[in-house]
């Protein structure tokens, strides 16, 4: 069951399979290291033009509060695991950004 939340104006409608399938997994690994799951982007909002997000194959997640850097990082090898090789998780600046891009 998916219990994450949506930034206000965000719309998952338009997500592929891909990623869509990945949802439960994500929020579960927020859920399990006691966080909650806030999807801040999808096609929404300005990324460069060759981005993921505008193929509907991306999104972008809030940071968990209160995590020391080095806790982040855990956080995110941990989501890597969780939702497997072909996607992106790259812990960026203000977020989590995810794509599903199989090399």
């Amino acid at each position: 069951m998916i219990l994450m939340l949506l930034k206000l104006g965000v719309d998952i409608s338009r997500l592929k399979r891909p990623i869509r399938r990945k949802l439960n997994a994500i929020d579960r690994h927020f859920f399990l290291n006691n966080h909650e799951a806030v999807i801040t982007s999808t096609y929404e909002g300005t990324h460069s033009p060759s981005s993921l997000h505008y193929c509907n194959l991306a999104i972008d997640l809030r940071l968990p509060t209160g995590m020391l850097n080095h806790e982040l990082i855990e956080f995110v090898d941990g989501l890597k695991k969780e939702i497997g090789k072909l996607f992106d998780v790259l812990l960026e600046r203000d977020h989590i950004h995810i794509e599903y891009d199989p090399k």
